[in-house]
């Protein structure tokens, strides 16, 4: 089956699998091809090799990107080169593994890749990634060795953290220098935030060591999955080739559900924790599972014997938790409050189909205080245009849909009698092209949303006939660097019709349709084993005859950016299409803002302006530009110490601000600047206590959203403008649901 897309990057591979879900999606996308753990040790050499399935994979997968694809480009030798440079750029992009004489060796295989695929020997690719294995190894023994030395940090030395325009270290030496300034940067790092000695030689080695075992639990479906995302993404930048596993995620990230216990999973001392219990769930219900518990064995059925997952990556764990719905799963638990050797207990839970509510449309509403009383305006907050697709292809009248929940809550809004909505599209990275449609016409009723060019030019025209309009009154949307795809149709469509506001960041500026293709139904395959292909199959363009390609949905209110667009965002990519223009579509829009936008942009700037929050992004925006452009640190601990004291001095005269201002003294959100400015603690991921890092995320949750608060505000004095001058609101009010329209719109 294939599923129409536009958005939802998938990452090429994640070495370590640091989050799961059982009975939820998994963001990693590391694939395995079967329950057992990986045994292996600093000292052991793997030796990756391909598999039959794999080398079937790859030519299948040649046979789709040089025929069908929307920028089909020949697998020669000039292909080949590309492949070869984004393949080594995967593997080493920092260059800190690999040295000169590395890359000299491999250097004759630049456009030999093209036959490694055509010619169904994948040997050159693995060996590759055998050596940087071999690499990886060492550098990390190496390390740990480096923990038994003495730092001089009294010594004037700067450690240069961005390497990827750097040569290639010349010698051993050359990168055992290298890796002696990262370890005296980590250490150092340690030392500032006030940890002892003893406790920083404990902390680095752990790290070190933990970051060696998830290495060593690398399968040859891994390699696989790498090498063929850098053929494809060489094509074309949203081009991705999905392993097994990343596949069923993708799935499970489209249509919000599965079938599990409903527990979040992170990998912590080797153990699969339980980090989050969704509401609802089998493992919530239960009362028998809790946030910290350790699951450190698991067995198919009641008086089954647990399986010992000790050690196992997480998403072995979970793939032998999840399981067919009404059936029962063992597991072995140490209980959170329980030491190393304390008593387990058993619970034996019963699979059921898991509804992701946390990642479904949301709505809240801001209340902006005015003269003339106080002023409600609506949020929805969309994290992903989501959509189920095989439930609706099989008729199932209540699959899961962006576009449904969006119209529930409109619906609820209007109860709650608000007087203006905001969708919220920050870091929406898109999903599916049916709902991109079928939302806008919410807002624009009947008519044209977006054109889609396929590859040999032939337009078509996407719009919802049925077209019927759920909120006709004011309405705004919050874009940022993070919104791309379906999140730029919705936006451009609503900018193009002058149907609402787009406030915030010029968006990401990807304007390609993918499709999701099969290779086990095209291999006729029983059971998962070669994978899907997101592949680019068309160019979707605006009403108006543009593209975001590129260029993005430039908002009509924009908010100060720390985006680098060379760095993030679609002109990023070396091979990014071009931007270009087609014939507009015949549409007829229902608003002018042009008029009442001027007028909104002066009152923002005027508000920021006096706003303190707004003062301090701009500060951090031009520390961070100062810093993003020295590409090194000081190894230096009295320059350190200076730079953190100064560091602590601007965040305390912050939060006085705050305080004196309205005794708040959080800001988070999405638009959390703070955190550029906020003291380093030198520690990594799990390194934190679970307790700390569920505090911090819940912090986060609840502070104050400066740019959404901002948003709300210019949306009331929309309001105001158009409530005082019959002429602004003969321009601006929507005539979504009027009659009035074109008759090759009916």
């Amino acid at each position: 089956m294939k599923k129409t897309l536009i958005g939802l990057a998938i990452a090429a591979l994640a070495v370590s699998t640091h989050f799961a879900f059982a009975g939820a999606s998994a963001p990693q996308t590391t694939v395995l091809e079967d329950n057992s753990p990986v045994v292996g040790s600093a000292k052991t050499a793997l030796n990756f090799q391909p598999l039959p399935q794999q080398i079937q994979a790859a030519n299948m997968t040649a046979e789709f990107f040089t025929r069908f694809h929307y920028k089909a480009v020949p697998l020669d030798d000039a292909m080949s080169e590309k492949i070869f440079d984004r393949y080594l750029k995967s593997l080493d992009g920092d260059r800190i593994f690999f040295i000169q004489s590395d890359i000299d060796k491999f250097s004759a295989a630049r456009d030999k890749m093209d036959d490694a695929i055509l010619g169904q020997d994948l040997t050159t690719p693995f060996a590759m990634f055998n050596l940087y294995h071999q690499r990886f190894r060492e550098r990390l023994t190496y390390a740990r060795e480096l923990l038994n030395s003495t730092f001089d940090f009294s010594e004037k030395e700067v450690y240069r953290y961005q390497r990827d325009k750097e040569p290639w270290p010349q010698s051993e030496a050359q990168m055992r220098d290298v890796w002696r300034q990262r370890v005296k940067n980590d250490w150092l790092r340690l030392k500032l935030a006030g940890k002892d000695a003893a406790a920083i030689k404990s902390t680095l080695d752990k790290r070190y060591e933990t970051t060696l075992t998830r290495m060593n639990k690398l399968k040859s479906e891994d390699v696989f999955q790498l090498f063929m995302n850098a053929y494809a993404m060489s094509v074309e930048p949203h081009t991705n080739y999905l392993g097994p596993k990343a596949a069923e995620d993708f799935d499970i990230s489209m249509r919000l559900s599965m079938t599990g216990i409903g527990a979040t999973l992170q990998d912590r001392d080797e153990m699969a924790t339980v980090r989050e219990l969704v509401p609802g769930s089998p493992a919530a219900l239960s009362g028998k599972l809790k946030v910290g518990d350790r699951i450190v064995g698991v067995g198919q059925g009641a008086g089954s014997t647990p399986v010992d997952v000790m050690g196992w990556r997480l998403d072995d764990v979970v793939k032998l938790i999840r399981g067919p719905k009404d059936t029962t799963v063992l597991l072995d638990v140490l209980p959170a409050d329980a030491g190393p050797d304390g008593a387990h207990k058993a619970v034996v839970l019963v699979r059921n189909k898991i509804t992701l509510e946390q990642q479904a449309a949301k709505k809240t509403i801001q209340e902006v205080k005015t003269a003339e009383g106080t002023r409600r305006i609506g949020v929805i907050a969309l994290p992903t245009f989501y959509q189920d697709f095989d439930a609706r292809r099989r008729g199932d009248k209540d699959f899961k849909s962006a576009t449904r929940d969006v119209a529930k809550l409109l619906t609820e809004l209007k109860k709650e009698k608000v007087d203006s909505v905001l969708i919220d599209l920050r870091d929406n990275g898109g999903g599916s092209l049916n709902e991109a449609v079928e939302l806008t016409s919410l807002f624009i009723g009947k008519g044209p949303v977006v054109q889609q060019r396929n590859s040999q030019g032939k337009v078509h025209i996407e719009n919802d006939s049925a077209g019927v309009v759920a909120w006709d009154g004011p309405l705004g949307v919050m874009i940022n660097r993070g919104s791309a795809s379906a999140s730029e149709i919705f936006a451009a469509a609503i900018q193009d019709y002058g149907r609402g506001l787009i406030i915030g960041e010029n968006s990401f500026g990807k304007g390609t349709v993918q499709t999701v293709i099969s290779l086990d139904q095209m291999a006729r395959s029983d059971k998962p084993q070669y994978g899907d292909l997101k592949m680019t199959i068309a160019q979707f363009f605006r009403v108006n005859g543009g593209t975001t390609q590129l260029r993005g949905v430039t908002p009509d209110i924009a908010y100060p950016s720390f985006v680098d667009a060379d760095s993030y965002g679609e002109s990023s990519y070396d091979n990014a299409l071009p931007w270009v223009q087609i014939k507009p579509a015949n549409y007829h829009a229902v608003g002018n803002l042009k008029d009442v936008q001027a007028m909104l942009q002066v009152r923002h700037e005027l508000r920021i302006a006096k706003d303190k929050e707004f003062q301090f992004i701009k500060e951090d925006i031009a520390e961070f530009q100062k810093q993003k452009e020295k590409k090194v640190i000081s190894l230096n601990e009295e320059e350190r110490r200076a730079e953190r004291d100064l560091r602590e001095k601007k965040n305390k005269e912050r939060e006085a601000v705050r305080a004196s201002l309205d005794g708040k003294v959080k800001v988070g959100g999405k638009n959390d600047a703070s955190k550029l400015s906020a003291q380093d603690d030198g520690l990594q991921g799990s390194e934190r206590s679970l307790a700390s890092e569920l505090a911090a995320e819940k912090a986060s949750k609840e502070a104050k959203d400066v740019f959404l608060i901002e948003a709300a505000h210019i949306l009331s004095d929309e309001i105001e403008l158009i409530k005082s001058s019959k002429r602004l609101a003969d321009k601006t009010i929507s005539k979504a649901s009027s009659s009035a329209k074109p008759k090759d719109m009916e």
